[in-house]
């Protein structure tokens, strides 16, 4: 399906050409209950029996935060230059803590070269003499 915007609005077309109004979709089927057994509806309001509204979203969302206060409702947005400190800062601090790998007894073997030599066929084989 092609995204289109109309006014602000989504409109995708179809595979057959048939242009669907996502926002319109939703706004008329708010209140359909929700299939499954999460006992809401598209809109995110709690309903008990006969589909009706026990609880309106806003109060679920409301409640929410109340007993979470360390919860962000709605975060500001944060200025490029406050990225881009945040973005430096980790690279030096990576760069103080960066530590070289432990070394294998191959590589240990090999930087201890004195001892050994290469053949001709790329085999170390003890120094002699």
């Amino acid at each position: 399906m092609a995204r289109m915007r109309k006014g602000g609005r989504k409109v995708y077309r179809s595979m057959q050409g048939k242009q669907i109004d996502m926002d319109m979709l939703r706004k008329k089927n708010e209140l359909t209950p929700a299939v499954g057994n999460a006992r809401v509806n598209a809109r995110g309001d709690e309903l008990g029996p006969g589909g009706q509204i026990v609880r309106k979203r806003e109060d679920i969302i409301k409640e929410y935060y109340k007993e979470n206060p360390n919860a962000v409702a709605e975060q500001e947005p944060v200025s490029r230059e406050k990225q881009q400190e945040a973005v430096q800062e980790p690279e030096s601090e990576m760069q103080k803590s960066v530590k070289s790998k432990p070394k294998t007894r191959a590589q240990s073997k090999l930087e201890s070269s004195e001892d050994w030599i290469e053949d001709d066929d790329g085999n170390f084989i003890p120094k002699s003499g």
